[in-house]
């Protein structure tokens, strides 16, 4: 499997992604308030592995900061009419298992923003690197996020326990896998597209 190179994530990075409803960008410390104000759920920290509960502007500010300087990861922000919902992201941390993590503000729930702006990263991830497959999890405990994999093509790969922050404790996840040729063949998803900033 190819590596990502140290710059690969870098220039991919400055890109927007826009779906029909949404788009998709860097986010920003202008973003914090934000997201801080969105993350800040149980509902949404105890379905994600790394949210802390609760979530401060400070969390916020650390996170964004942090992302300039990180290679193994590309986030976005996640907009709907210039308004932030939520985030979507892909993981290099693990080499031969990149992976897609997403979460969105409650209020945003049950609207298919999740499956659009997921649709979008894995084109985004498969038009952009040479990765043979991209991995996801969902907490047995939540399947509306299972829901969301599943009709993004992810194909189910079993069960593993992992940590989340804000449980304080491991949990059961359920763990998909969804491989380039799977991709490729559902390209008929709404188009989303990629433009350099």
């Amino acid at each position: 499997m190819q590596e990502i190179p140290r710059s690969g994530l870098r220039e991919a990075s400055p890109c927007v992604l826009e779906t029909e409803r949404l788009t998709l960008r860097s986010p920003t410390l202008a973003d914090v308030k934000a997201i801080a104000r969105l993350a800040n759920d149980r509902r949404i920290a105890e379905n994600t592995r790394r949210l802390p509960h609760p979530y401060s502007l400070e969390h916020a500010i650390a996170f964004v900061r942090g992302l300039a300087s990180k290679d193994s990861e590309l986030v976005f922000l996640i907009e709907r009419d210039f308004e932030p919902i939520g985030m979507v992201g892909l993981n290099w941390s693990k080499q031969t298992a990149p992976e897609l993590g997403y979460w969105l503000g409650v209020d945003h729930w049950g609207q298919g923003y999740g499956t659009e702006a997921a649709r979008a990263a894995i084109d985004h991830f498969f038009e952009a690197f040479d990765n043979p497959a991209l991995f996801a999890g969902a907490r047995v405990a939540n399947p509306s996020s299972r829901n969301i994999l599943e009709k993004c093509g992810f194909q189910w790969t079993g069960v593993q326990l992992y940590r989340f922050d804000a449980l304080g404790s491991s949990s059961p996840v359920d763990c998909f896998r969804l491989s380039r040729g799977v991709w490729s063949s559902l390209k008929d998803w709404a188009s989303s597209t990629r433009r350099a900033r």
